[in-house]
């Protein structure tokens, strides 16, 4: 008897449990900078920096964060970082994530943009996650065009 009360009590603590994981609005993610970093042998290194913005309720703590950028439908630079932070209820940060690229993804690029013309955009999407823990990491994916300038007119 003791048994089964034990077991009902640790359902509904269970249920209850499951209740409080409200769903959460997904974050906004923006690309806001590039800062080269020291490579070595045939890779670039750069700091992305990405703003962060938590709609929701509750701040969101992150101990670990992990990035892919493609452009033009091919990867370029990934990157992993074991920062930890917070993003606040209805605020934003910024956080700074090293990123490799490699040169077979220069070379990738470079093929690809063959028939690329000044001016022209070319696609983009950044794709990764905040960890922290098993139920509290959270995916984002944000994507868009680049826009290069124009070419410049030569100057006479």
């Amino acid at each position: 008897m003791r048994l089964r009360h034990l077991c009902t009590l640790l359902l509904i603590a269970t249920l209850a449990g499951c209740a409080s994981w409200a769903s959460r609005d997904p974050l906004h993610i923006d690309l806001v900078g590039l800062e080269p970093l020291p490579s070595e042998g045939l890779e670039a290194r750069f700091a992305v920096k990405l703003r962060v913005q938590n709609p929701n309720e509750n701040a969101i703590d992150f101990n670990g964060i992990s990035l892919a950028l493609d452009i033009n439908d091919q990867p370029l630079a990934r990157g992993v970082s074991d920062q930890r932070g917070q993003v606040p209820r209805f605020g934003e940060t910024v956080i700074s994530v090293p990123v490799t690229i490699s040169a077979y993804s220069v070379l990738r690029q470079a093929w690809g943009a063959s028939n690329y013309q000044p001016g022209q955009s070319l696609p983009y999407q950044l794709r990764g996650k905040l960890a922290d823990g098993l139920f509290g990491t959270q995916r984002f994916n944000d994507s868009g065009l680049l826009n290069w300038p124009p070419e410049q007119p030569a100057v006479r």
